[in-house]
């Protein structure tokens, strides 16, 4: 068996994804001025929560550092990521804003196990509600969550890394509603029970989110298929493909949120460039159909040898 070298099937990949839009700069001082607001914030959490007495607001100034923490990590990950290929990273950093994902992913997770700890001991023993502070404090600390929520928000869509940052502070906020409400019900109607409840549900609504975040990030770096991209069916299409025999050797991953890469072995059916090249042009116009801008396709003649076994699609290695 002969092939032609890797080079010429090799498909540049598109720099065109869901960040076009972003200007970096802007959107990292988004991210430092929501962490800023977000310190400030557990300061003011701190100080209400020594005057009132209350460790609850004291507990949840240490959540809002969290926050901090989570929008600083979003932050230096994308930074990373911006970096250039070198000769250790010859892919690039782009994946480092996955690694920040399942860090604030991970931490998530952990929120939304302890918020269920903290509700199963308030059904066990209700903590005192100590005034009207608590609940005038939790009003500062919905304003300010809001406020970093949306200076993130539009970033939260098309970057998991952010994600997890932005539903770090959805839940806080959601917080900041449960002791707002349930400290209204249980002041003036004794209704402990709607504490309970709300944290709970804010305790569903962290998990749920940290689970799918982490298996999403988790997919990428682990060179998960693409979701929509059904191996088989991409092969028989590109069998499809005038002049080709076959297809094996298949190999189709994520590099990162945004571009997808795919290799493969196809055998054409007989030793000519001019035919190779052909080939290799109209099959990279089916994998950008299945949005593969990213492609490496090594080409061979004739009865399959060399290791290469008929018929299989993907060879373990």
């Amino acid at each position: 068996m002969t092939s032609t070298p890797n080079s010429s099937g090799h498909a540049q990949p598109s720099r065109t994804h869901d960040h076009a839009k972003d200007v970096p700069g802007l959107s990292d001082a988004r991210l430092l001025l929501a962490a800023a607001i977000n310190g400030l914030l557990t300061i003011v959490q701190v100080i209400g929560g020594l005057l009132s007495g209350s460790l609850s607001l004291v507990a949840d100034a240490l959540h809002n550092l969290s926050d901090a923490g989570a929008l600083l990590i979003a932050w230096a990950a994308r930074r990373i990521s911006r970096k250039p290929a070198d000769h250790f990273q010859t892919f690039g950093y782009r994946r480092v804003e996955l690694v920040g994902a399942l860090i604030n992913a991970t931490t998530l997770n952990l929120v939304g196990l302890y918020l269920i700890y903290e509700a199963v001991m308030r059904v066990v023993d209700p903590p005192p509600v100590t005034g009207w502070t608590v609940v005038i404090v939790a009003g500062v600390a919905l304003a300010v969550d809001l406020v970093t929520a949306l200076l993130t928000y539009a970033m939260a869509r098309g970057s998991l890394n952010v994600r997890a940052a932005f539903v770090h502070n959805v839940t806080d906020a959601l917080g900041s509603v449960a002791v707002i409400v349930a400290g209204i019900l249980i002041l003036r109607y004794q209704l402990y029970l709607a504490d309970v409840i709300a944290t709970f549900l804010i305790a569903g609504y962290a998990l749920y989110h940290g689970v799918v975040i982490t298996r999403q990030a988790s997919r990428i770096l682990t060179l998960g298929a693409p979701v929509g991209v059904h191996v088989p069916a991409l092969a028989d299409a590109l069998r499809s493909v005038d002049g080709i025999v076959d297809v094996h050797h298949v190999h189709v991953w994520d590099l990162d949120e945004s571009q997808k890469s795919f290799e493969a072995h196809i055998v054409v059916e007989r030793q000519d460039a001019v035919l190779a090249e052909r080939v290799k042009q109209l099959a990279r116009a089916v994998l950008e159909r299945h949005g593969i801008t990213h492609s490496t396709l090594e080409c061979e003649y004739g009865a399959v040898k060399d290791g290469c076994r008929e018929g299989e699609v993907v060879t373990p290695h």
